[in-house]
């Protein structure tokens, strides 16, 4: 009994170092908004101050790169996400060694480093007259990002029972009746995990960007510049906004998700009445 309250007590405190390794640098950066000093410390503590976030107001470039990143973000996400449904659904459908060899195609490169994937595929498109932009930053960060929803698709289809589909095209569906009424459904959670999935590693890229967005500038790129040149809180202020959105979406997506778990609930509760009165009628 002794060695497994010690054990507790030891998962407990591990837990606690966990959540304020996580969470200790958020609350810094979120109390560093509120300073007066014009650099992003807690210390020393001049003031109480929201001038930061009037300062990010104002700040017409700092806008422009969240919007370019955003931007970017989208574009990955509408790329990515086809090639790695795509590349997983081919997959599905190979024998063991073409299955083994063009898995670890499609997955290097993930192993490969940002830096090389940005001077790759600069290089390339350079030599076919195409020129550094926004375009080409989707197109470098899609190469690799798409790897990222192949895996989670391809780990939902696993789950998957083929015997569905045939039996939908044996009742007389097309292929694409039966990819959207039977196999769709199936993927969508692994789908829209991808998507999200694709956003945060588009929107926090830095290494692949720096080299093939030419003139223009995302947030990643304009903080590591500002880093350089003098950063202010106002950094800290656009990041508050983020986390505050954040947590309001994930709450409102929670909300969303019980209402339906409960709507679910309650239609398989009537249908089970509505079968047991059949029966007793019966």
């Amino acid at each position: 009994m002794t060695g497994m309250k010690a054990s507790e007590r030891l998962l407990q405190a591990y837990v606690v170092l966990f959540l304020l390794y996580l969470f200790l640098p958020l609350a810094i950066m979120v109390a560093a908004t509120f300073n007066t000093s014009r650099f992003p410390t807690v210390t020393p503590w001049l003031g109480t101050t929201t001038r930061w976030f009037e300062v990010l107001w104002n700040d017409q470039q700092m806008w422009r790169a969240l919007w370019n990143s955003f931007v970017v973000a989208f574009a990955v996400i509408v790329v990515s996400v086809p090639i790695g449904v795509a590349a997983a659904m081919l997959l599905s459908s190979l024998h063991k060694r073409a299955r083994t060899f063009l898995y670890a195609v499609m997955v290097s490169p993930l192993l490969t480093p940002g830096v090389i994937i940005g001077i790759s595929t600069l290089v390339f498109w350079e030599r076919l007259g195409v020129k550094g932009g926004l375009h080409l930053a989707v197109i470098g960060q899609s190469s690799f990002i798409a790897a990222y929803v192949m895996l989670m698709v391809l780990a939902r289809l696993q789950r998957f029972d083929p015997s569905l589909e045939e039996a939908a095209l044996d009742l007389g569906a097309s292929h694409a009746q039966a990819f959207r009424r039977v196999l769709f459904p199936h993927l969508r959670p692994a789908i829209v995990s991808g998507a999200v999935l694709a956003f945060f590693q588009s929107f926090e890229n830095y290494n692949t960007t720096l080299f093939t967005r030419g003139t223009d500038t995302t947030l990643t790129i304009f903080i590591a510049s500002k880093v350089r040149t003098g950063l202010t809180p106002a950094v800290n202020a656009l990041g508050v906004i983020l986390i505050v959105v954040t947590v309001v979406g994930a709450i409102g997506y929670e909300i969303l998700r019980r209402r339906e778990a409960a709507r679910a609930r309650e239609a398989t509760r009537r249908a089970q009445e509505n079968a047991l009165g059949d029966l007793r009628k019966a």
